[in-house]
């Protein structure tokens, strides 16, 4: 070989080298916040967020419009030319404090949707807009402005670099509601002598009222504008006052305009917080008092590149690690802070609480949002317990501060306020979870009563607190069904379920604190998934106070005693006891009929087909895109077909799992706060709880991992390892199937090992084959 070809191929060896060691220290560059944002929660696309933050700025092309029921898809979407303005909180049932740039004639009502000339609102193009976790840029071509988004944790920064002239515009639109929002009860938006615009917006969320009725949440704002206005006023809709510099109750809003040269660009960094003013005025003081955009933009960028690199993954496809850490990026954007830099948060009661700080001043632990929890542990809390332990820890302690205030454990809370969603409360399993993974450093004490209260208290229990059946369960072993007049709910199948396996995590925990007595009542309780189970059809099947299974029964049948699914799906929601469950079904009935459910549903992409509704695949025999099937495609684990796990769970992640806009969660499905982007990154790994910490020695199922190598960083103050490395040989598409599973080089006898066991660190390691290993 001639030289000067050595000298190429050396080239071309270090550059290879040196842009994988860039990949890998760069996750961000894999991170695609785009994907899957048509017909997307409020939540889902808010790039400019930093992890787990309270600032979460974002475009909006429809959130004026709200939604009617507070749950439906509303905010961004994919399928959108417009954009009306930058929320600045996004998180289930919270939103506002908007910011909108402008030029030209001062308009300061958003617009129609179907019209990107009316109102205040810009058309843009795709090719002009960046995406990427901590930062979003969009060119606004009816005004010619660039408009980019980052953020601290509780610091929003919204910059704006404008064409020359003398009419250049900032609104702060603050009194009209936003996203889940709901209707705005009042606002305040003002300007004060030092030149901050300060307020507040208070909503009147639906499903706040619907849990709490008369319950309200509040967002409270300073900004900071780095460029003093040649004028301003304030606006009601289309009513403007110019020079005023206060304006009170709903539909208030405030306008800055300046004289700007040429692609000058104009920051503003806005203080939030669910307290008070004077909190937001500190949470700036502390997190960004002299920083300036592109360095609140590295910073955010340095903190995503930390957390996405807990997890670093080696081979697969480039669509393979682009699916893997967006999945991760929306498991760590979702429920996010609540409490301030000085600990105060939002009581559930109203006013504030204090969160106890430590010597040196600082919180001991911070208070989050959150969507019910129905369905994290298949994804999320397996997830934090294995790369954010401190955050879980965090999130049950979060937890215990409504159980402090109100009696009672809340399944999802908006700013410390009930918003159930789903009528059940898991919040105890979750609890249970981080006890079993060994996650420990909360008040087990207080987490194990309230854990208890929430299986088997049901005197007072407010209707927030979920499960409001309680009573009927302890009464008959199972919720007996009652035929539901229209608008009322009746899930007493899947009701039974859910609180059968609830009650088998909170028995172990208690068994592990010596409890005797609540194991034995709980354990007792969590057999009730036998009571509806019926021999004859070998379906779950609901059962009426006598006894008697409902009539005119259909296994396809969505909504009847089974909350968005049908008992064909529900009758596989056993996964505290799946031997059990294998046994009365018959093994070889359950594998026929678990296998013969997927080759049905990979017709439809697993789920609702290309129909962009959350709830398409409510009828179908598995529907990937909602909480109640996630376990399915492990259960073969359990059944002697291992093998079909492998099979299964990688064509799901081929397939109903996309890289653009419609196509990323199935089509527009409900992606509840980060869950169906966890199930991708656990099963991308080859790694799944079926019982999702309920078990008192938690097990991780193994199957075929997407990647040649998967390196997960181990919190050491929780693990005694420091990593644990998944090496699959022989990866591709073709090789699917699992053989001769090891760790550390010691043979696993099945597929699958404890959890106590994988966090002591070390090498997990198999061979792939396209061929079915012998079971």
């Amino acid at each position: 070989m001639r030289k000067e070809n050595w000298m190429l191929w050396l080239l071309l060896i270090v550059s290879v080298s040196h842009l994988s060691a860039q990949e890998k220290n760069d996750p961000v560059g894999y991170v695609d916040p785009l994907i899957g944002t048509a017909h997307c929660r409020w939540f889902h696309f808010a790039p400019g967020a930093s992890p787990f933050g309270m600032a979460k700025p974002g475009p909006s092309t429809n959130g004026h419009y709200g939604n009617p029921s507070g749950w439906e898809a509303v905010g961004y979407d994919y399928r959108h030319t417009s954009i009306e303005g930058f929320p600045n909180f996004h998180e289930f049932q919270v939103g506002g404090v908007v910011l909108m740039p402008a030029k030209g004639r001062l308009v300061t009502v958003p617009g129609n949707l179907e019209d990107s000339l009316s109102g205040y609102r810009s058309a843009f193009d795709r090719a002009q807009e960046t995406a990427t976790a901590g930062y979003y840029s969009v060119l606004l071509k009816r005004y010619g402005i660039k408009a980019e988004l980052t953020s601290t944790k509780r610091v929003a920064f919204q910059r704006f670099t404008f064409p020359a002239g003398s009419d250049s515009h900032i609104l702060f639109d603050i009194g009209n509601k936003q996203g889940e929002s709901g209707e705005v009860k009042d606002a305040h938006v003002y300007m004060s002598a030092d030149g901050r615009i300060e307020g507040y917006v208070i909503t009147l969320p639906a499903y706040v009222q619907k849990y709490q009725q008369g319950a309200e949440v509040a967002m409270y704002f300073s900004a900071v504008v780095d460029k003093k206005p040649s004028s301003f006023g304030t606006f009601r809709g289309e009513t403007q006052t110019a020079g005023a510099a206060d304006i009170r109750g709903k539909g208030a809003g405030l306008y800055l305009t300046f004289a700007t040269k040429d692609q000058e660009a104009v920051t503003v960094r806005i203080g939030l917080s669910y307290t008070s003013v004077e909190n937001a005025r500190l949470n700036m003081q502390r997190e960004a008092a002299v920083m300036n955009f592109d360095q609140a933009r590295q910073q955010s960028h340095r903190q995503w590149n930390e957390y996405l690199g807990r997890i670093t993954v080696s081979g697969g496809t480039r669509a393979d690690r682009t699916k893997f850490y967006t999945g991760l990026y929306h498991a760590v954007l979702g429920r996010g802070l609540a409490s301030d830099v000085n600990g105060a948060y939002p009581k559930n009661t109203g006013g504030n609480g204090q969160i106890p700080l430590n010597k040196a001043g600082v919180p001991v632990h911070n208070h989050y949002n959150t969507d019910a929890v129905w369905g994290a542990f298949w994804n999320l809390t397996p997830l934090w317990a294995l790369a954010y332990p401190e955050y879980y820890s965090d999130f049950v302690s979060s937890q215990l501060l409504v159980y402090n205030d109100a009696g009672w454990l809340g399944d999802g809370i908006a700013s410390s306020k009930y918003v159930s969603g789903v009528g059940t409360n898991f919040v105890s399993l979750v609890m249970a979870g981080a006890y079993n993974y060994g996650i420990r450093d909360f008040d087990v004490a207080k987490a194990y009563a309230a854990s208890l209260k929430n299986e088997i208290g049901y005197e007072n229990r407010p209707e927030g607190a979920g499960k409001d059946d309680v009573a009927r369960f302890r009464k008959y072993g199972y919720v007996d069904h009652i035929d539901p007049k229209p608008g009322e709910w009746a899930f007493s199948g899947s009701h039974t379920l859910e609180y059968s396996f609830s009650a088998y995590a909170v028995a172990q925990w208690a068994k592990a604190l010596g409890k005797t007595g609540d194991y034995n009542t709980l354990l007792k309780l969590s057999k009730g998934w036998e009571k509806i189970f019926d021999p004859a059809t070998r379906y779950m099947r609901p059962r009426y106070a006598d006894g008697r299974f409902v009539d005119n029964f259909k296994p396809a049948e969505p909504w009847r005693g089974f909350q968005e699914g049908n008992a064909g799906q529900y009758t596989f929601y056993v996964p505290h006891d799946p031997e059990g469950l294998v046994s009365k079904i018959g093994k070889a009935e359950f594998n026929k009929r678990l296998d013969s459910i997927f080759t049905a549903a990979q017709k439809t992409t697993f789920g609702g087909g290309n129909t962009i509704d959350a709830f398409s695949g409510l009828s179908a025999p598995y529907n990937h895109g909602n909480q109640p099937c996630l376990q399915m495609p492990w259960m073969f684990n359990y059944s002697g077909k291992p093998q079909l796990t492998q099979k299964w769970v990688r064509a799901i992640c081929n397939e109903f799992y996309g890289t653009e806009g419609v196509h990323g969660y199935g089509y527009g499905q409900d992606e509840d706060q980060g869950q169906l982007g966890a199930w991708f990154v656990m099963s991308a790994m080859g790694l799944f709880d079926v019982q999702g910490g309920a078990a008192a020695k938690p097990v991780m199922q193994i199957a075929s991992s997407l990647f040649d190598k998967v390196e997960i960083k181990l919190n050491k103050k929780y693990y005694r390892g420091n990593t644990i490395e998944i090496v699959a040989r022989n990866n591709s598409a073709e090789n699917v199937y699992l053989h001769q599973p090891t760790f550390n080089g010691k043979k696993l006898p099945q597929n699958s090992i404890s959890f106590e066991q994988l966090t002591k660190g070390g090498k997990l390691e198999y061979e792939l084959s396209d061929k079915p290993a012998a079971y």
